[in-house]
This record gives structure tokens, C-alpha cells and sequence, in this order.
């Protein structure tokens, strides 16, 4: 094993100048796992080509920081239930994990071939998974991602087979005071704090064992509806029960244990040490039910067989609808395994003409796969809707100040337009007033003609009767200005009126 410090180490060499790479071993979204060997010492190894993302604005690809965390977190443990990593080597293109090789398959796939399953067996598994997850919580690290695809088994052809955790692309180190939040993992094993976005921490961990226990001891998923909608509502709602028909032969104290993980409050829920010291994995035995020296015992044992014998059929149904098709040691996060199913299906159609008749069942298999894989796409694409509603505010924002623009630009223009028109009336009332101005003067100039041409002499107007001492002249003088102005004035009062009249307008049109 190599020193932690060489593990952190991104080495720029090419690893085929170390390492013979052999066949693949699976497949992922941005990863490839393939077998190694290391040519200085001859073991093997798994090698895990990971595709980094070559710009910010690419969705192809993992973040190089994203790997630095994977690798960091890696490398800080050496556990017996963690998978290790051995070196690491960087490219142009990718970063390649030299990983331990898990060789055994998944824990799931192992115990559906079995004819039965005890409870006892079933803590001996559980018992290795809550210690790697201790080892992880003892350093503060949670997993965020366990679940039947990342329990893996050593080597499945011994006695007792070792728990290997793997796949830790989703993992973090949980700072003390430091807010974190995320939407991650699988729908079907995630906590409610991860759906409700809430804080999270090293609780999330405990659910999901709780949810991997419910299904191993019964073949069926808690929370798992017809959608990704439905399972997530699901587990908001804490909408699971312990049917009768899955748990009929299942103790009481396997119940309380699931009871006490799928605990909604995160603070009532067990811890890792609480679950390693429950009664159902401290006893790690539970013998059988039914005495084997009782005459009756012999009628109803093949009863607790078939039970037995069924919970291990609906494990192996289980695993095959929603496991099994996992390439074996694939231990990078967002697995999308429709690409290799399919795959592996042409091969087998082409090698196994006898298979023809089952085409019906394995196309219902391939379709839910597609509805995983599309259900799994969807589910990150959900992160950028809160984005996408702000950007939908500020649109809306924005075209409010742009109708209000639009309204006042409209009325400046109907202010132009009553201004103008009262300019347009104003001058027409001045043609007007110069023209009666013009007419009052010739009037005027008249009655000054005609009255000079009376020829009063003396202050008598000679023709008139002659009355003395009387200034005609005079008085008629004053009466016809006091006239003429009387009517000057009348007619500048109908023009200010007009023009006044004319001012209002607008405003009552508006």
C-alpha cells in the first residue's frame, strides 16, 4: 500500500507506463472502471478513468474540484469496510483512481442466490456496513450515497464475506458551525432533510441504512412509488408500513431497529454508535422459531421455508428490476447503468437465439430502466429551477419599468400634442384680434373724420340751435374712446375666454 502523501499526489505520468490495463469492468455517466495490473509488483488493481470537465460552461464531465474532494476524502481513510485508493494519475482528459479491486459483486446479488436468508446472516452484513459508516463518522465524514449499488463484497467465495463501502463522488467532510445544504443522491434511500432541503449531516447516513435494512429483510423498498415524485412525496409524508406479507417472519426487534433510522426528526434518530449497540446487531443470533423435535413442527417448517425461500425470491426480484444490472465495481457517483444494459442485452441476444421468447419481459425491463435513467436525469435538472424563478422575477420587474416607460412617454407626447393645439388656437385668436384691431382703427379714424368735419368754433357747433358755453366736441370725444374702449376690451375678453377655454381642453381629455 502506498503512502497517503503519494495518494495526493495528481501524478502527470501515463499510467499504462504503470499499470497493464485489462477488460472493463463497468461503466458511468462520466466514468469507466477497468482492471490493472501494476507492472512492479504484479498486483491487481481497479482502475477508474474519470472524464474532467474542460470548461465551467460544459455539463460534460466531473469538476476538477469535485475529484480533489473524492480523492481527499479517500485518502483519509483505511478501514477493512472502505474500499482504498492505491495512487492517482492525471491526463489532459481524465484522472484515473487506482482503486482496491472489489471482486465479489453486490451484497444484494449474493444473498439472492441464496435459498434462505436468517436474520442472524442478515446482522452479520448490517453489523460490517455500520462499522465502515463509524470509521466515516468518526472523522466526520458522511457518505451520502449508500445504498445496494455501493455495498460491494470482497470476495464472495469465503465463509463470512468482507463489506467493501465504495463510491464516495458524493461524500463530505462535515465542518462544525458550517451551514450545508444539498439535493443529491438516489430518490428511493434519500433522507428527508435532503428532500426538504434542509441542513444536512452525518444523519442522512442513518436513514438510508435503515432503508437498505427494510429491504434486505424483505424484498421490498418503503418509499419507492410509480414516480420520482411519488417517491420523494413518499418520503416527505413518512408513507411506509411494515406489511404483513413481507414481514410476517421478521422479529420485532429487526422492526424497532428500522423504526428508530426512518425517524423523521434527525435528532431522535440512531447514530451509528446507538445502531452498533441495538439489541438486534448486538445479539448477531437469532435461532430458529420452530423446535425441530416437535411432530407438529414437521407441518408447518416447509410454511417458514416457503417464507424464507420467498423472501429471498423477492430480494432476487428486487435486485434484478433495480440492482443487478450495475457493472460490478463501478464506484463513481450519478451511475447511469441504461447504456451498459442495453449493451449486455445485444450480446445476449445474438448469443442466445433461445432467449427470443423471453423478448417481452426484458423489453418491460429495459423501458424501467429508461424511466430510472430519465427519472435520475431529472432529478439535477430540478437544481437549477430556483435559478430559473428568479430570472423569471426580474424579467417580470423589468417589464413593469418598461410598460411604466412606455405610459409616460404616451402622455408626454398627448402633453405635445394639447400644447401645440393651444398654440394653433392662441395664434388664430391673434389673427383674429389684429384684425379687429385693424377694422376698430379704421372706425375710428371714421368718427374722427366726421366729427373734425362738424368745425365747432368757440365751443359752439355752428348748425346746432347755437348753444353757447357747451364743449360738444369734448363730451363726444370722451364718448366715443369710452365706446371704443368698452368694445376693445369685450373683444380681448372673448379672446382670453377662447384661449382659456382651449387650455382645458386637454386636461378633460386626459
Amino acid at each position: 500500500m502506498k503512502s497517503v502523501g503519494m495518494a495526493a499526489l495528481f501524478k502527470q505520468e501515463k499510467v499504462e507506463d504503470f499499470y497493464d490495463i485489462g477488460e472493463e469492468l463497468g461503466s458511468g455517466q462520466f466514468a469507466i472502471v477497468k482492471r490493472c495490473r501494476e507492472v512492479s509488483t504484479g498486483l491487481e488493481f481497479a482502475a477508474k478513468f474519470i472524464k474532467k470537465r474542460q470548461n465551467r460552461a460544459s455539463r460534460r464531465g466531473v469538476r476538477r474540484e469535485e475529484i480533489e474532494r473524492e480523492v481527499n476524502i479517500l485518502e483519509q481513510t483505511q478501514h477493512a469496510n472502505i474500499v482504498t485508493l492505491h495512487d492517482v494519475y492525471e491526463n489532459r482528459t481524465d484522472v484515473v483512481l487506482i482503486l482496491e479491486l472489489v471482486s465479489g459483486g453486490e451484497l444484494f446479488d449474493f444473498l439472492a442466490q441464496k435459498e434462505s436468508l436468517s436474520e442472524g446472516e442478515a446482522t452479520q452484513f448490517i453489523r460490517q456496513i455500520l462499522e465502515g459508516v463509524h470509521y466515516l463518522h468518526s472523522k466526520k465524514i458522511a457518505h451520502f450515497d449508500l445504498k445496494p449499488e455501493n455495498i460491494m463484497l470482497l470476495d464472495k467465495n469465503v465463509p463470512l464475506p468482507r463489506i467493501k463501502l465504495i463510491d464516495f463522488g458524493l461524500a463530505h467532510k462535515i465542518e462544525a458551525g458550517a451551514e450545508f445544504k444539498n439535493i443529491f443522491g438516489t430518490p428511493e434511500f434519500v433522507a428527508p432533510e435532503i428532500v426538504n432541503y434542509e441542513p444536512l449531516g452525518l444523519e442522512a447516513d442513518m436513514w438510508s441504512i435503515g432503508v437498505i435494512t427494510y429491504i434486505l429483510l424483505s424484498g421490498a423498498s418503503p418509499f419507492l412509488g410509480e414516480t420520482k415524485q411519488d417517491t420523494l412525496a413518499n418520503i416527505s409524508a413518512m408513507n411506509y408500513e411494515f406489511d404483513e406479507e413481507f414481514f410476517c417472519s421478521t422479529s420485532e426487534l429487526a422492526k424497532n431497529f428500522i423504526r428508530q433510522l426512518l425517524e423523521r426528526d434527525k435528532t431522535k434518530r440512531l447514530t451509528i454508535q446507538d445502531a452498533l449497540n441495538h439489541l438486534w446487531i448486538q445479539s448477531n443470533e437469532h435461532k430458529e422459531e420452530t423446535p425441530a423435535n416437535a411432530a407438529p413442527d414437521q407441518i408447518k417448517e416447509p410454511k417458514k421455508r416457503e417464507r424464507r425461500q420467498l423472501k429471498t425470491k423477492r430480494l432476487k426480484e428486487y435486485t434484478m428490476k433495480s440492482h443487478s444490472s450495475m457493472p460490478p465495481n463501478n464506484t463513481y457517483v450519478n451511475v447511469e447503468r441504461f447504456a451498459q444494459v442495453v449493451e449486455d442485452l445485444s450480446h445476449m441476444e445474438a448469443s442466445f437465439s433461445g432467449l427470443a421468447s423471453a423478448h417481452d419481459s426484458l423489453q418491460e425491463d429495459i423501458d424501467g430502466l429508461v424511466s430510472v435513467y430519465n427519472d435520475k436525469e431529472s432529478w439535477y435538472k430540478e437544481e437549477s429551477e430556483g435559478v430559473r424563478h428568479e430570472l423569471s422575477q426580474i424579467r417580470y420587474e423589468f417589464r413593469k419599468v418598461e410598460a411604466m416607460k412606455r405610459g409616460l412617454q404616451d402622455e408626454i407626447k398627448a402633453l405635445e400634442v394639447s400644447v401645440s393645439s393651444v398654440n394653433n388656437r392662441y395664434q388664430e385668436r391673434k389673427r383674429h384680434f389684429d384684425t379687429l384691431r385693424q377694422e376698430l382703427s379704421g372706425e375710428l379714424k371714421w368718427v374722427q373724420d366726421m366729427v373734425g368735419s362738424f368745425g365747432v368754433t368757440d365751443g359752439v357747433r355752428v348748425g346746432l340751435g347755437g348753444y353757447p358755453n357747451c364743449a360738444f366736441s369734448t363730451v363726444f370725444n370722451n364718448d366715443v374712446n369710452e365706446a371704443l374702449k368698452e368694445m376693445l376690451n369685450r373683444s380681448c375678453g372673448d379672446l382670453l375666454s377662447g384661449i382659456n377655454l382651449n387650455l382645458t381642453e386637454p386636461g378633460q381629455q386626459r
